[in-house]
């Protein structure tokens, strides 16, 4: 397939911050975008990113004569001609969100052109073709702390997370109804709100009132699923992000500074106090391999330690921690890597461990639904959306189109 033209575009993500679009055009005339999730808590090791007006001096400047009228018959292709361009460890030259936004608006062209949903290209491409029917679990982010909201908690995400089992519309129902009930109680029990008597709500579109301590807001959760009798389909998750309040070797964690090993203990408790938590990404920050190792060998069966800020969907990274046993489970990010043949291969890496996948969105959203593809493509475990409302809702929506 031939590329005939590409435009950038700078769009606003969800937080209301500077991002990019990619418009890709064929030979045959017909157009394709992607939209690129900015992100707000990063892991150092991600592919670098540009803002519009570095991301169109690059293209015009110097890409743009050596990818206009050239071929590709497979995203791979294309994505390889992009890395060998580039020729940087983290995207340096041409921007992670540049090459992503090219490779995803690509896929879609290419799947167009074969008269075939994205994420069956995606699957006969990278993943052997198998038909990974399977709806994957839903993390839903509903309530926020740390980088993604201005309230007291220091973990920054707790999710609340719908079982594979049954329909995803039933899922997605439920979650709707559940963060509806929440907001009530929240509404009478919480009083910081925010304009017009309104909860304030976080980057992810979860609630993000202040709390006793950090542990409340499982407590609150758990409480819910129990009172509205969905024990049957709900467990609960945690973001930490933990390397938002590390500093020179401690920890500021509810108004204490701790130790990796106080820190431990503390998640231990929290795994202990409640029957419904199930996982915990990124408890530590992303060089204390220590405290990853750590839990790991204490937290016990049934239970997910997630990488993200340790991993940052690299293939390299992800095959290190899980042989060396820091995680069970691995969060992806096209836009941490930079290209859809890298993150495809991220996943290839956690299935070759035998770990967990989870696809995940970014802090700060786009409309763009490439990552519920990606998810069915190569049967992931779960999906990480954010809570069912605002833009996060059109994934819901593709998600539950796809898996029907």
């Amino acid at each position: 397939m031939k590329i005939k033209d590409i435009v950038l575009r700078q769009i606003y993500d969800s937080r209301g911050e500077e991002t990019l679009e990619v418009d890709l055009v064929t030979g045959a005339g017909d157009s394709f975008w992607a939209q690129i999730p900015s992100g707000k808590s990063r892991g150092k090791n991600e592919a670098s990113v540009l803002n519009f007006k570095q991301a169109q001096r690059v293209y015009k400047e110097l890409l743009e004569k050596d990818l206009i009228g050239k071929e590709f018959d497979s995203i791979k292709k294309l994505d390889k001609f992009l890395i060998s361009w580039d020729d940087t460890k983290n995207k340096g030259k041409l921007g992670g969100n540049l090459t992503l936004g090219i490779s995803v608006a690509f896929a879609r062209a290419l799947a167009f052109e074969k008269g075939m949903e994205l994420w069956k290209l995606l699957g006969i491409e990278f993943f052997g073709g198998e038909d990974f029917d399977k709806a994957p679990m839903i993390f839903s982010n509903l309530i926020n702390g740390g980088a993604h909201a201005e309230n007291n908690l220091d973990i920054q995400e707790y999710m609340v997370v719908a079982g594979n089992s049954g329909k995803v519309k039933d899922s997605v129902k439920r979650l709707v109804q559940f963060y509806k009930k929440l907001e009530d109680y929240l509404k009478e029990n919480h009083s910081v709100t925010g304009s017009r008597g309104k909860l304030a709500i976080g980057d992810e579109g979860g609630f993000s009132v202040n709390f006793k301590n950090n542990f409340e807001p499982v407590e609150i959760l758990e409480n819910l699923i129990r009172k509205l009798e969905v024990e049957k389909w709900f467990v609960l998750g945690l973001d930490v992000a933990a390397s938002n309040f590390y500093k020179k070797g401690k920890y500021l964690f509810d108004g204490k500074e701790i130790s990796a090993d106080e820190l431990k203990d503390i998640y231990l408790n929290y795994f202990k106090r409640s029957k419904f938590l199930y996982s915990i990404e990124d408890p530590f920050a992303e060089e204390d391999f220590g405290g990853f190792k750590k839990l790991a060998g204490e937290i016990g069966e049934n239970k997910i330690i997630v990488g993200d800020d340790l991993t940052v969907t690299n293939p390299v990274l992800i095959n290190k921690f899980a042989k060396e046993g820091l995680i069970n489970c691995v969060i992806i990010k096209p836009n941490q890597i930079g290209t859809v043949m890298e993150t495809c291969e991220a996943m290839l890496a956690a299935k070759k461990n035998k770990i967990g996948i989870i696809v995940s969105h970014r802090s700060g959203e786009t409309n763009d639904n490439f990552i519920i593809h990606l998810a069915r493509a190569g049967g992931a475990d779960g999906v990480k959306i954010g809570a069912p409302v605002r833009e996060r809702m059109g994934k819901f929506n593709e998600l539950m189109r796809i898996y029907e």
